[in-house]
């Protein structure tokens, strides 16, 4: 076989192309780890993954967020994250490849993945500088540099002349005398790329834990004081001896979360602080963790509702919360609510990690339970569910109510300021909607003929429930047994004991709350002000 046919058929073999997108891998893998080890030392909400998630959450329409939610529900970030590290594959084995042909412009195509997660990180809300571009910068030049090198080593080498004698002879002693490429290079670059690859992670990993251990740390050592305003004991009877019926206190492992947040923000309660100031605040005020535990707490029951929540949907749940009375607080730094001659209509929270959330001062102080809470259900409040502090407003969706890891409150009006979902074309005030679940029998499930137990939940957040009924197929309307009630704050639980007849039958429910408002029949989705219409549930009687 000539020189010229061992090279074609080197260059023809796909086990070249093969190392070219390993290449590409090795290159990515080491662009995230250094990405890690540098975000520790500047932030961990500065690397790449996160910001540019961040980012895509931030721009991915309203019905897309909605679908996301509505298909993997609490899941929806982990399944961003994988699909941003999928299409990071894809992207650094189509480089690697394509640096086999052009070597300088393939390791300068990895500096994109710098520009993206650099943009990425300072676009978001809670930038604090240039300095957060370092983490996809620096990760970008060494991944760069590495698959310069590494594609390099995969280079054919074409073999030197050898004139027996010459002095050129001597000089190319070490010249390949076979075409090929650097087979033990390459192997040896590669294993140590991959093993100071995984090192700097691990390293980074731990850096960025450090301070994430300091903030268990802080709510380990959190006692919360006895309330001056404790809840009255849960009335007897409110929760149903009925199988597969919600609890009426969520335990918090199974209390929804739903935010854009993709890593939970850990706050450490010693440095945490709170900044009240804005329109109409005479006195402004910077409260630290421990001045809110020295004022008076009151404890309450508060059943939140999510305005992604679709009829029938899981995101609802009710907790016991501990925490200090939100509008004491806004009068004490000399805010009026608009009905008494106040300047602000708006009460804007944000969050550590750049949300904003726009709430009516109006409901704020009409005497409601508006809480900054630091307990729920007898803890600090869990890392997901907000802690160090959280808001809560009876009666509103979360969005307009409930900010988690708050750290600001400014006090300014609808005119002025649009807070992050109003700017995605949600509305500006949403009141919880009169709404109720069949929780028992499931869907599509076949119980015998005879006595069938059909229960659930209703709410009306601060006006309560009055009344649920429920339909068979198209029969009247007929009363279910309301479970004892807590209080308006709270859902509230319902049976009806249903004589099922062998066929398909279709349950329906609907609840009327103390204004007397009955639970329409109109379907609408979750946009702009959550989801209305009533649930039901087609079964199979046996």
């Amino acid at each position: 076989m000539t020189q010229d046919e061992k090279q074609r058929r080197i260059t023809r073999s796909p086990v070249r192309p093969a190392l070219g997108a390993l290449s590409g891998l090795l290159a990515g893998f080491a662009a995230l780890a250094v990405a890690e080890l540098v975000a520790a030392g500047v932030r961990p909400q500065a690397g790449p993954v996160i910001a540019v998630g961040g980012a895509a959450i931030d721009r991915t329409p309203t019905a897309v967020k909605d679908w996301a939610i509505r298909n993997f529900g609490t899941n929806d970030k982990l399944v961003l994250q994988l699909g941003i590290l999928a299409a990071l594959v894809l992207f650094a084995i189509a480089l690697g490849l394509f640096a086999l042909r052009y070597r300088r412009s393939g390791a300068a195509g990895v500096l994109l993945f710098g520009v993206v997660g650099a943009s990425a990180a300072l676009s978001r809300p809670d930038s604090t500088g240039l300095t957060d571009a370092l983490p996809s910068v620096v990760g970008a030049v060494v991944a760069a540099v590495l698959l310069f090198f590494l594609v390099g080593r995969l280079r054919i080498r074409t073999p030197a002349p050898h004139d027996a004698g010459s002095a050129e002879a001597e000089a190319q002693e070490d010249s390949p005398r076979e075409p090929g490429w650097d087979r033990r290079g390459f192997v040896i670059m590669a294993t140590a790329a991959a093993a100071a690859s995984a090192g700097t992670g691990l390293l980074g990993r731990a850096l960025s834990g450090s301070s994430s251990r300091e903030a268990v740390a802080s709510r380990a050592d959190v006692v919360l004081p006895a309330p001056a305003s404790p809840a009255d004991a849960v009335p007897k009877g409110a929760q149903l001896r009925v199988r597969d019926v919600s609890a009426f206190t969520t335990p918090n492992k199974d209390f929804y979360r739903v935010d854009t947040a993709l890593v939970v923000p850990k706050v450490d309660a010693t440095t945490w602080k709170l900044r009240i100031h804005g329109k109409g605040v005479t006195r402004p005020v910077t409260l630290t963790f421990d001045d809110l535990l020295r004022r008076e707490l009151i404890e309450r029951d508060i059943t939140l509702t999510c305005v992604s929540n679709e009829v029938g949907g899981p995101y609802v749940g009710n907790a016991r919360w501990i925490g200090v009375r939100l509008a004491d607080l806004l009068a004490e730094c000399g805010v009026e609510p608009p009905s008494k001659g106040g300047r602000a209509d708006q009460l804007v929270t944000r969050s550590v990690d750049g949300m904003t959330i726009g709430s009516p001062v109006e409901d704020v102080m009409d005497g409601r339970d508006a809480l900054l809470a630091v307990g729920m259900n007898g803890e600090p409040l869990p890392f997901a569910h907000g802690f160090p502090v959280r808001m809560l407003v009876p009666g509103l969706f979360g969005y307009v109510s409930a900010c988690k890891w708050i750290q600001d409150i400014e006090l300014t009006s609808f005119d002025d300021y649009d807070a992050y979902w109003v700017k995605r074309k949600w509305a500006r005030q949403a009141p919880v909607k009169t709404q109720s679940r069949i929780d028992t029998p499931k869907p599509f499930a076949r119980p015998e003929a005879g006595s069938v137990m059909v229960a659930g939940v209703a709410w009306a957040q601060h006006r309560g429930i009055d009344k649920v009924e429920v339909r068979v197929d198209d029969g009247p309307w007929q009363e279910a047994r309301l479970a004892a009630e807590d209080s308006r704050d709270t859902w509230r639980q319902w049976s009806f004991d249903w004589r099922a007849t062998k066929g398909g039958h279709t349950l329906t429910v609907r609840a009327t709350d103390r204004t007397g408002e009955v639970q329409t029949d109109k379907r609408t989705g979750t946009v702009p002000d959550g989801a209305s219409g009533r649930h039901s549930v087609v079964v199979t009687v046996e």
